[in-house]
C-alpha cells in the first residue's frame, strides 16, 4: 500500500459499524431497520433483503418498487456465489419499426433521424421483474414466505411514515411528472405537491397491492388482477405490452463475471448489466499500475479515470441483451492490456467512440441498493429500480403501482447491438457487487446511480484495497465522476489542489451536485465479525445486532 499521511487526516463522517448476529446497509433507516428486525427473529440475509426491498419500495417510492427490476449478487453460508437478474424484456409483439415510428410520430419527426426512445413514452415500459425475482430469492435461499416479508411494507404503506430529507428533494424535483398522471397525483402527491422532509405520507392503493400479493404470491402481478391492471394501463397510452409478456416471465439464476484485483475477487453481473464495465475498468487500471500512485495525487485519479473512460465507452458500444448479440469480454486481461497502451499523461479520447443513448437519463437515474450479511456467512447485494425517479411516470390504474422506463436503455440505431426488439432485455445500469477478501471474507458492495455505478465501484474498491480504508472511510471519500459529455465531475469536497493540477492534465473538471456521486452501501462477513457501512450522500444508516 502507498504511503501517505493524508489518508489518516482524512475526517470521515460516521463510524464502520460491527456486530455479529447480522448488519444491514441501506439508503433509508425505516428499511434498513426493517431487515434488522428480519433477522433478529431467526430470518437470514435473504429473508432480510427481500424485507427491506419492499420496506423501500414503499418509503423511497421514485427509485423503486413494484413496477421495477431486482437484481443480485450473493456469497451463502456454504460458499456458493451466484447471482440473480429479474430483468422484464420489452413487450413481445413490439416491432422495432412499430416503435420507431410511432416515437417518431409523438414527435413530428422523421423515423430515420429518430436513434433514442424517450424515457417517458409508454413504449419505455418493460415487463415489472421485481415481485417475480423477490419471490426466487425466497424460495431458492430464504427461510420465510413472501407474506411474511411483507408484513412492514404493508403496514408502512397503509399507516405511513414520514419523509426524510434526501428522498424529498428527489420527490419533489418530480412533482411535474406525478401532476401529470391522475393515479399518481393521488398515490404520490399531497394536495398536489410532493411532500417535505418530515411530513407523512400513506399510499393507501400500494398497500392493498402488496397485501394481495402478501396473500397470493407473485402470480397476482404477473397473471392476476394486477397483472390486468398493469397492461391495460399501457395500453390505454399506445404501448404494446401485454398479459402474455407478463405471465412469461422468470428470473433468471447466473454465474457472476469476475476479475482479481489487489488479492482479491472481485464479483459483477455479466450482461446486460453494466458489470463487465466495472471489472474491465480494474482490469485496465490494474495494467497501467493506478494504485501505485499516491492517494492525494492527481495521477491517481489520472490513471483510474482514463482506465474508467475505455471501460465504460467499451461497455456502452457493446453490452446488450447476450441472446441477440455477442458481447466481448470487456476484462480480459490481454485486452484490458492493449486499452492501458492508450493510457497517456494527458487526458485522450477513447477509440470506442461518444456513448449512445445520451437522452435516456441513464446518466444520472437512480435507484436502491441494500447489503446484508448475517451470522451465519450470508452475503447478499441486491438491488432495485424503477430507472428514473419515478419511473415512466405511469401508475396502473388502482393499484398505486408505478411502472418502470428502464426501456428507454435500448437504442433507437438500427445497427446498434442494443437496439429495440420484442422480447429483448434492455441494457441494464444496475450492478450489485461482492469481494471475496478470503476464504471466509466477503463482502457485498454497490454504488447507486446510473453511469456512476461502475465508477463508484472502481473507486471503493480501490480504496479498500490499495489504500487500506476501513469500510465507512471508503465510502465516504470524495469522488469523481467521468461524464458522457466528456467532462471530469468532482465533489465539493475533492481537493482543489488535484482539481487543478487534472485540469492541466487536459481534463474538463467541473464541481458538481453531490446527488450526482452515487449512495453506496457495504456489508461483510468475516470470520464471524459482521461490519457495515452505508455513506452521507443519502439518507441511510447501517444498522448491526
Amino acid at each position: 500500500m502507498p504511503a501517505d499521511s493524508d489518508i489518516d487526516r482524512f475526517d470521515s463522517r460516521r463510524s464502520t459499524v460491527y456486530a455479529s448476529g447480522g448488519v444491514v446497509a441501506t439508503s433509508q433507516p425505516l428499511a434498513a431497520r426493517t431487515g434488522a428486525r428480519v433477522l433478529e427473529d431467526g430470518g437470514n440475509a435473504f429473508d432480510a433483503a427481500v424485507a427491506t426491498a419492499a420496506a423501500l419500495a414503499v418509503v423511497e417510492p421514485m427509485n423503486t418498487g413494484i413496477g421495477g427490476d431486482v437484481f443480485s449478487l450473493y456469497r451463502t453460508a456454504d460458499g456458493d456465489v451466484g447471482g440473480m437478474q429479474a430483468c422484464g424484456r420489452a413487450p413481445a409483439s413490439a416491432s422495432y419499426d412499430d416503435v420507431r415510428h410511432d416515437v417518431a410520430e409523438e414527435q413530428g419527426a422523421d423515423p430515420e433521424s429518430v436513434s433514442e426512445l424517450p424515457a417517458k413514452s409508454p413504449h419505455a415500459v418493460t415487463v415489472p421483474g421485481t415481485v417475480r425475482g423477490w419471490e426466487a430469492t425466497l424460495e431458492r435461499h430464504g427461510t420465510r414466505s413472501l407474506g411474511d416479508v411483507l408484513e412492514s411494507a404493508i403496514r408502512y404503506a397503509r399507516e405511513g411514515y414520514p419523509v426524510t430529507e434526501v428522498i424529498g428533494s428527489a420527490w419533489g424535483r418530480a412533482e411535474e411528472l406525478l401532476r401529470a398522471d391522475e393515479d399518481a397525483r393521488e398515490e404520490f402527491l399531497r394536495d398536489g405537491r410532493a411532500p417535505r422532509a418530515g411530513e407523512q405520507i400513506r399510499h393507501p392503493h400500494l398497500g392493498d397491492s402488496l397485501a394481495v400479493i402478501a396473500e397470493e404470491g407473485a402470480d397476482v402481478v404477473y397473471e392476476g388482477a394486477i397483472a390486468d391492471a398493469i397492461v391495460e394501463t399501457v395500453q390505454d397510452r399506445g404501448g404494446h405490452l401485454a398479459v402474455e409478456d407478463l405471465a412469461a416471465f422468470e428470473p433468471m439464476f447466473v454465474d457472476p463475471d469476475s476479475v482479481e484485483y489487489g488479492g482479491t475477487t472481485v464479483y459483477e453481473l455479466p450482461p446486460t448489466n453494466q458489470g463487465p464495465v466495472a471489472i474491465g475498468a480494474l482490469a485496465i487500471a490494474d495494467a497501467v499500475e493506478a494504485r501505485s500512485r499516491p492517494y492525494e495525487s492527481a495521477d491517481r485519479v489520472h490513471a483510474f479515470a482514463e482506465s474508467l473512460k475505455r471501460a465504460f465507452h467499451d461497455g456502452r458500444r457493446y453490452i446488450a441483451d447476450p441472446d441477440a448479440a455477442s458481447v466481448p469480454v470487456l476484462h480480459d486481461r490481454a485486452y484490458a492490456r492493449r486499452r492501458a497502451d492508450e493510457v497517456c499523461p494527458t487526458a485522450t479520447d477513447v477509440s470506442a467512440g461518444d456513448p449512445p443513448m445520451r437522452g435516456s437519463g441513464a446518466e444520472n437515474a437512480d435507484t436502491v441498493l441494500l447489503c446484508v450479511a448475517d451470522g451465519e456467512g450470508n452475503v447478499v447485494s441486491y438491488i432495485n429500480s424503477l430507472f428514473h425517479g419515478f419511473g415512466s411516470g405511469i401508475v396502473a390504474e388502482g393499484t398505486g403501482i408505478v411502472l418502470q422506463n428502464r426501456g428507454a436503455c435500448f437504442s433507437l440505431d438500427p445497427d446498434h447491438p442494443n437496439r429495440y426488439e420484442g422480447g429483448k432485455q434492455p441494457y441494464h445500469t444496475l450492478i450489485p457487487g461482492i469481494v471475496r477478501f478470503g476464504s471466509d471474507d466477503w463482502a457485498a458492495f454497490g454504488v447507486m446511480g446510473g453511469y456512476m455505478q461502475p465508477q463508484g465501484h472502481l473507486q471503493v474498491i480501490s480504496n479498500l484495497l490499495d489504500y487500506d480504508m476501513s469500510l465507512q472511510h471508503a465510502l465516504d471519500a470524495p469522488r469523481w465522476r467521468y461524464f458522457v459529455d466528456g467532462t471530469l465531475g468532482v465533489e465539493e469536497r475533492f481537493p482543489a489542489p488535484v482539481a487543478t493540477k487534472l485540469d492541466r492534465r487536459g481534463h474538463d473538471v467541473r464541481v458538481r451536485q453531490p446527488w450526482l456521486f452515487g449512495g453506496g452501501q457495504i456489508a461483510r462477513y468475516d470470520g464471524g465479525v459482521l461490519s457495515a457501512a452505508t455513506e452521507p450522500r443519502k439518507d441511510g444508516i447501517a444498522v448491526g445486532f
